[in-house]
């Protein structure tokens, strides 16, 4: 979808809502906010919808609300509010549907109010505040979030040694490199980084640190245990200034679990 479209269907869908006497407010999420960046041709329409109370639900499960309803070909209920909704033509929508009670419940980082019959802007201030007050208190003291890294090098590495392939790149290449990253997101410098997502390390690390971001793409790419090693090292490399007390003594330990489980990998 192109920007015109997609600009399009934004304003259809504000239209809809507007006319909708069930509907307190549309909340843009994402790229559909248009802040740090701009939608593209792989941008969904990411959302929220406050109602006035007891219609949330029917919302929900009737999507005839929506721009265009008679081309969606694919609809679930991903969450007790939040839905995806895939359309003819490769386009999608993630949303959820809140009344003005339930709003607590969500986490709000980027966002624009599209449409508000209520006066809920204050409300929704409050909203980003408090996700940005979640994700500090949240986030793990960087040792202990660099000692559960390393200890699912070490888990991983075991998996994949005695031939559990698949449990050991989930160990490296998906929980370790999370922890990973929300370390080299909290540290490292980066003249973009508010481009980065508070609440998702993955998002957009590439367009903030980019040679480190294709440093960790081409080591993804190898074997499970190479990789493994790699990440160590740039974990090593990039954090120390950082956190100078790292555990060398259980570094070094993991490090042989590395090389021992790299001399039998042959025989798996």
């Amino acid at each position: 979808m192109n920007l015109a479209d997609y600009n399009r269907f934004t304003e259809e869908l504000r239209l809809k809502l507007a006319g909708d006497d069930r509907v307190l407010a549309l909340i843009a999420l994402g790229s559909m906010a248009q802040q740090d960046y701009q939608p593209d041709e792989w941008s969904d329409h990411d959302f929220f919808v406050i109602t006035i109370q007891g219609v949330q639900e029917d919302m929900r499960r009737d999507l005839s609300w929506l721009p265009h309803a008679a081309e969606i070909i694919f609809h679930f209920r991903e969450t007790e509010h939040g839905l995806k909704v895939l359309y003819r033509g490769g386009h999608l929508l993630e949303f959820a549907v809140f009344n003005e009670d339930e709003l607590q419940l969500a986490r709000l980082n980027r966002y624009r109010v599209l449409l508000d019959k209520a006066g809920l802007a204050p409300k929704l201030e409050e909203l980003a505040l408090a996700t940005q007050e979640f994700v500090a208190h949240s986030r793990t003291e960087p040792d202990k979030r660099f000692a559960e890294f390393l200890m699912n090098i070490f888990v991983g590495v075991g998996r994949r040694a005695r031939g559990e392939r698949l449990s050991g790149r989930r160990f490296i290449k998906t929980h370790a490199l999370t922890h990973l990253l929300h370390l080299l997101a909290e540290f490292i410098p980066a003249e973009s980084a508010h481009l980065l997502d508070n609440l998702d390390p993955f998002r957009r690390f590439e367009q903030v640190h980019p040679a480190l971001g294709a440093e960790i793409n081409q080591i993804l790419a190898q074997d499970t245990l190479l990789a493994a090693e790699r990440l160590l090292a740039v974990a090593v490399r990039e954090l120390r200034p950082f956190l100078p007390d790292l555990p060398d003594e259980a570094i070094t330990e993991v490090l042989r679990l590395i090389n021992k489980a790299k001399t039998g990998a042959s025989n798996l």
